[in-house]
């Protein structure tokens, strides 16, 4: 059966720095209408900022979706959204003549599954190349120290098989798919760039993320759909494989207490949920929400799948005060219940 361990209350601290008293801060976001993207965005509007949204749409899943999820920010005044890849825009007039203050870059190639073989160059043109870009614009600003903070959306698969539970940021880094070792790649260019002109870079260690508008291709989303269509699960692996769960409002959450992390040097959070379960207890929660006993068929494990993942939050709940609010059951009930109402839009 699934831990939970974490409190559903949510904050109400507002995350603005004093000097929106007198102007909304700007903030820009890549991935905008990504899952996590678009969370952020309608967060960093209810906290006052003003967001420039920056997407490019990648064909990975459809265009539709990512449509919708930025349907609530696009009707947002402070809201302003610029279609394009990373690595073509005139980043430099962007941030500029947006005046903008904190960046959070969400923006990537995901999956890791699919960044085997052929379809590894999307992940180092979006997950490497582009944050280089990003880098390398913002260091060589009119004025370096516009830039406020910089957060860097990091990914736990960084660890691959960690020798120790729950695993710190001193954990040395064993990715085990190709998007691992290029995420990894992201973070240490973030790093780089910190500390060779004094960028204060954030980087966050995302585990395992699910809620309302997950991609279609993870795999609490692909349950969810099978267990509405009366379809059979697909289980890689023996389902006793474990995961740390956190659900976006906590990512989200944790993206703006890293505004207040200190200057002085790169700082690395592990961001986890506070919830670990194998897949097996996942499969077991979600068939209780949905009220009938799921279908299983399992299949060998696949290729960059870690077996056991859990995070190791101390250093976020120290220095940023984080801590995971969401229930999994909880978390598990809100995605059903948008996948549910996604299902019956005509």
């Amino acid at each position: 059966m699934p831990q939970e361990t974490a409190s559903s209350e949510q904050p109400s601290a507002a995350f603005a720095p004093l000097e929106t008293i007198f102007a909304p801060p700007v903030a820009l976001v890549t991935g905008v209408a990504g899952f996590i993207g678009s969370h952020l965005a309608e967060r960093l509007l209810s906290e006052n900022f003003h967001v420039v949204g920056l997407d490019c749409f990648t064909n990975f899943y459809a265009r539709g979706l990512k449509e919708n999820n930025l349907r609530a920010c696009r009707a947002h005044p402070r809201f302003t959204f610029v279609e394009g890849d990373l690595r073509k825009v005139d980043l430099r007039a962007l941030v500029t003549q947006h005046n903008i203050r904190y960046i959070f870059h969400q923006a990537g190639q995901a999956g890791v599954r699919p960044s085997w073989g052929s379809d590894f160059l999307p992940y180092v043109e979006h997950n490497i190349l582009a944050t280089q870009v990003l880098l390398e614009t913002l260091v060589n600003l009119p004025d370096r120290a516009q830039i406020k903070k910089f957060v860097f959306a990091g990914s736990s698969s960084v660890y691959g098989d960690a020798e120790k539970f729950p695993t710190s940021e001193d954990a040395l880094p064993r990715p085990l798919s190709p998007y691992g070792v290029t995420k990894l790649a992201a973070e240490h260019l973030c790093f780089l760039y910190a500390k060779q002109f004094d960028l204060p870079v954030v980087a966050l260690r995302y585990f395992s993320v699910y809620g309302p508008r997950q991609r279609p291709d993870m795999w609490f989303n692909l349950f969810i759909d099978a267990l509405l269509r009366g379809k059979t699960i697909r289980v890689f692996g023996d389902g006793e494989q474990t995961r740390e769960l956190t659900f976006v409002s906590d990512i989200v959450n944790a993206n703006l207490l890293a505004l207040r992390a200190p200057d002085d040097t790169p700082r690395l959070y592990n961001i986890g949920g506070g919830a670990r379960s194998s897949v097996n207890g996942i499969l077991e929660l979600l068939g209780t929400i949905a009220n009938t006993s799921p279908h299983l068929e399992y299949h060998p494990r696949a290729a960059g799948d870690h077996r056991h993942g859990a995070a190791d939050i101390t250093r976020a709940q120290r220095e940023l005060g984080y801590t995971p609010r969401v229930e999994l059951r909880e978390g598990l009930r809100q995605q059903f219940e948008w996948q549910a109402s996604m299902l019956n839009q005509p």
